[in-house]
């Protein structure tokens, strides 16, 4: 079924409100705080409607949230468990870091899809969105340890396999993602040693 966006942007914004606000986990205050978020939702929505494509689909968009709830959970675990990676680099007396650069293609073609995954990307601690290549359909993402370039990837990989489902790309999960490319050459994460990358001369 297609309904106008802007109604159903009013709604959302009301169910944030009730997040920001940080009501009582009680009926009254829940729904008060919904209908006050509703009040200041709906208008706000509807001002900012050009924004917004005319309608959308509610039907594919309750087939996503399935999709959309595996992302979030992992994503979730993801900027906790890299959240204890960093800070266990800042507190040690080594400071191991070993910076690098890696070429994430993706398989994810929306704005929406790949605006959501390089935001993940920036939002996780100790890797950061660079630069999007259209040309290449690629992420350049920068990681404070790059020892592993496939450990890096490996979360973000995860996250597009749930985007192809929410975002209904035309590329399937199923599909093997195209390899990363790695700036200072491919690195033997045993021995420590360079291979040479195909940027190489």
């Amino acid at each position: 079924m297609r309904v106008r966006t802007w109604p159903v942007a009013g709604v959302v914004f009301a169910l944030l409100w009730i997040f920001v606000r940080g009501v009582e986990l009680t009926p009254s205050a829940v729904i008060g705080q919904f209908l006050l978020g509703l009040v200041v939702g709906l208008p706000v929505a509807f001002v900012f409607r050009r924004l917004y494509v005319k309608r959308i689909d509610l039907g594919r968009g309750a087939r996503a949230l399935p999709a959309a709830a595996r992302y979030l959970a992992t994503f979730s675990w993801e900027v906790v468990r890299a959240n204890l990676d960093v800070a266990y680099r800042v507190l040690s007396p080594g400071m191991p870091i070993e910076p690098e650069v890696i070429l994430v293609p993706l398989r994810v073609e929306t704005d929406l899809a790949i605006t959501t995954i390089a935001n993940s990307i920036t939002i996780t601690p100790g890797t950061v969105t660079l630069d999007y290549d259209e040309e290449t359909n690629a992420l350049y993402v920068h990681a404070v340890d790059g020892r592993d370039p496939e450990a890096i990837a490996a979360p973000i990989r995860e996250w597009e396999d749930y985007a192809l489902e929410m975002f209904d790309e035309e590329a399937s999960p199923d599909d093997r993602p195209p390899a990363i490319v790695v700036s200072g050459g491919e690195r033997d994460s045993t021995s420590g040693r360079e291979r040479r990358g195909v940027d190489d001369e």
